[in-house]
């Protein structure tokens, strides 16, 4: 389980509304409509049911999502499989969660405001080891939580240009 005070329980809520937290995070899709054609390898931490993963399989791109609900992994990897999209669902607690390999994208869409500090910190240190050079990690979360992670992220061992820092956004390229 989560390290944190869950108020909403996911898995149930999956488990009984299809499609739960609707479309797509904007700013999100613009910025894998800059992607088109490049059929990256990317990480969506907290996928729920897809609601990203989707759309970026659907551009081509090669997708592991991951997320605590069985009932919101069940839906993604069925929803990809009768759309044949090249999509891989794991069901983990993130706070245990070790990626396989590196991605050219990590995203995280209003997930880790789930975890206490502590484990949230641990958890972002442990994904950016496993972004590509030149790759990108994109968060979004808890306006509050942004300048903390930017701390995680400076005090890491790999340089980072900051492309999104607004208000619930945090969008960075790991560079050589």
């Amino acid at each position: 389980m989560y390290t944190c005070s869950m108020a909403y329980d996911y898995d149930k809520l999956y488990g009984e509304t299809r499609d739960a937290l609707g479309q797509p995070t904007a700013i999100f899709v613009d910025f894998f409509d800059r992607l088109k054609g490049q059929n990256c390898r990317v990480l969506d931490v907290g996928c729920g049911q897809g609601r990203d993963a989707l759309f970026i399989a659907r551009a081509g791109h090669h997708v592991t999502g991951v997320d605590l609900s069985a009932n919101g992994i069940r839906d993604l990897t069925a929803a990809a499989a009768a759309e044949n999209l090249d999509v891989q669902g794991i069901v983990a607690d993130l706070t245990g969660f070790q990626p396989h390999g590196t991605y050219d994208v990590i995203l995280i869409d209003r997930t880790l405001h789930m975890l206490d500090p502590e484990p949230r910190h641990r958890v972002m240190d442990r994904l950016l080891d496993h972004v590509d050079d030149n790759g990108w990690m994109l968060i979004a979360d808890e306006n509050a939580n942004i300048p903390d992670l930017s701390r995680v992220i400076a005090a890491h061992r790999t340089r980072w240009r900051t492309e999104v820092k607004t208000p619930g956004y945090l969008f960075l390229q790991r560079t050589a």
